[in-house]
């Protein structure tokens, strides 16, 4: 069975250039459903049968795996055997008509408007990093944006004068963002007088930069937040994303509407928005 695997990873990787992390991913989860049934030779990949894959998602449920790994494992599963199915290699799909677990929608955790202020407070606005940071975080919060769509913002994509910033250019979720005032004086004073001291190319159009001038990273950003969170004593868990779900949970809590809440995260269904009617509820 390694040689379909190893044949499957290939086809990942060369035909739908997929990242490393993914690839990775796809080969832990079919290894592991092998491993499990003993399965070595390569024939034993066309005895696999659905009651062997119900039997597998079974045994990782009573291992206590979350509903989302049990769902990704079967997901890695379709994909392989739908491979194999096109390869000619197998007649007939075990997976078809297996249903992923219906999965729980978590209440995000939310910082209150305090404790948003206290972490915005830590960075120290004297120095250069400090000053980033802050607009970071402010920009953060007063857009909702995804850190991705954070590191990803270029110079052009923030417009100063009109108060709006430009998410996700490049593809069909492309939104403008209005923010407020304070972001803006922030963003302001970390062009005209800090951005400038980071970079080291003249034609860098990442607009947040890190000190190797080189565009920051979501593993930079994550760090940034994490070492904030530790100076502001707040006793809850704060990840990249937790100023994102507050941003939306406090629009709502002041009379926003839910389909403008939506449209400014992003979200291509509006009952993913709608968990946020509970937090704000609450």
């Amino acid at each position: 069975m390694n040689i379909y695997i190893d044949k499957f990873t290939k086809y990942l990787s060369d035909e739908r250039e997929l990242s490393q992390n993914t690839l990775d991913s796809y080969q832990r989860d079919i290894r592991q459903f092998k491993e499990h049934l003993n399965l070595s030779k390569d024939d034993d990949v066309k005895t696999v049968n659905k009651t062997m894959i119900l039997t597998y998602l079974m045994h990782l449920q009573k291992k206590g795996r979350s509903t989302s790994t049990i769902s990704r494992n079967l997901a890695s599963l379709r994909a392989f055997f739908q491979y194999l199915l096109n390869e000619g290699i197998i007649t007939r799909d075990p997976t078809i008509n297996l249903q992923s677990p219906k999965q729980e929608k978590k209440i995000p955790n939310i910082l209150t408007p305090k404790e948003v202020e206290i972490l915005l407070q830590q960075p120290d606005t004297t120095t250069t990093k400090g000053l980033r940071d802050r607009t970071m975080l402010e920009l953060l919060y007063a857009a909702g944006i995804r850190v991705s769509e954070l590191v990803s913002l270029n110079i052009e994509d923030v417009n100063l004068e009109m108060g709006y910033v430009y998410c996700s250019k490049t593809t069909s979720n492309e939104r403008a963002i209005p923010i407020g005032n304070v972001a803006i004086e922030y963003l302001k004073k970390y062009c005209s007088e800090f951005r400038h001291k980071l970079i080291k190319k003249s034609d860098e159009n990442a607009l947040f930069v890190n000190y190797h001038g080189n565009r920051l990273t979501r593993q930079g950003f994550w760090k940034i937040i994490k070492s904030y969170t530790k100076t502001a004593n707040i006793n809850k868990k704060i990840t990249p994303h937790t100023l994102r779900h507050s941003f939306a949970a406090h629009l709502l809590q002041n009379g926003a509407d839910l389909k403008s809440v939506q449209e400014m995260l992003g979200h291509s269904d509006i009952s993913t928005t709608q968990i946020y009617v509970q937090v704000a509820n609450k």
